[in-house]
């Protein structure tokens, strides 16, 4: 059993949008039992715009959030991880770092939202349908009786979550 918060790392390969949204969403739903961290294999310069401004929508304090690589949490000393999601396909294709804690990791695809082309509206919609859909995934993440789940019965509970509705074709692949 572990004595602190579960930590909880999402990844994708920018870390400006789906990752910084999820990591938004479950330090909400799971404060206290979860501390959520984000971070990109190829970060960007900044955390895309629209995700800010539909966070701040939503009464988010975004003055932390930024786009950091994967590195800063493979190294030493960086905090043991328990559990780590890729809310992109292409993160889930690529080579991860050996993370410190030996982490249960599922791929929790989401459409990129930051790839929607058209009007402002067209767009906003984008990122309040990807910030729709990692809700629905981390509420039943943050609802799991992880405490009393064998690994194997939990790591097949993080596959099924990544199958919810809206998922990746990636994610919806049987692994």
């Amino acid at each position: 059993m572990v004595d602190r918060p579960f930590n909880v790392l999402f990844l994708c390969t920018a870390n400006s949008a789906r990752s910084i949204m999820a990591e938004a969403i479950l330090n909400r739903l799971g404060q206290g039992q979860f501390l959520a961290l984000s971070a990109g294999s190829q970060p960007k310069d900044q955390v895309n715009p629209h995700t800010i401004a539909l966070l701040r929508n939503l009464d988010y304090d975004t003055s932390k959030f930024r786009s950091k690589s994967w590195a800063e949490f493979a190294k030493p000393g960086a905090p043991p991880l328990d559990f780590v999601f890729t809310v992109c396909d292409n993160a889930a294709g690529e080579a991860c770092p050996l993370w410190p804690g030996q982490p249960m990791t599922a791929h929790w695809g989401v459409p990129d939202p930051a790839a929607a082309k058209g009007s402002a509206a067209e767009i906003a919609l984008a990122f309040k349908d990807a910030y729709r859909m990692l809700h629905q995934r981390i509420a039943v993440f943050a609802a799991l009786p992880i405490q009393g789940l064998d690994r194997l019965s939990l790591q097949q509970r993080l596959k099924d979550i990544g199958r919810l509705d809206g998922a990746t074709a990636k994610a919806k692949e049987p692994s």
